[in-house]
């Protein structure tokens, strides 16, 4: 499945994103999606992932209560609603597609990336 991030930009702290990612290929909903980030010189971060029919989310410990993680099967979406954003959320922000239907938290379990999108937060 391909995939491409949107969304990101610059905010300051207290406010809210959305990031989306549009996937292409039928088989959409048969993926377990993620979400990572990643700053320079550090590893990929997970931050959230969903389960195939979305009925399963989980979540970072950063992030758990601030982010949340939905899809749209009939669309081939899936977004992270972003809200009280810190300055140490500042980092390129990735979507992945995983054939483990429940999705996982290890980047090594996701074959396919889309291609980042920018988030800076200001203080």
């Amino acid at each position: 499945v391909q995939l491409q991030a949107s969304g990101g930009g610059l905010v300051q702290a207290g406010g809210s994103l959305r990031l989306s990612c549009a996937a292409s290929g039928r088989t959409f909903s048969s993926y377990g999606m993620g979400w990572f980030r990643q700053v320079p010189g550090k590893e990929r971060e997970f931050v959230g992932g969903i389960s195939w029919s979305g009925e399963f989310t989980y979540y970072a410990d950063s992030v758990k209560g601030r982010f949340t993680i939905s899809r749209d099967n009939a669309k081939n979406t899936v977004a992270l609603q972003m809200n009280s954003l810190k300055p140490e959320d500042t980092a390129v922000y990735y979507c992945a597609a995983t054939t483990n239907s429940n999705g996982s938290s290890l980047p090594r379990n996701y074959r396919d990336w889309g291609q980042g999108t920018l988030v800076t937060v200001s203080s």
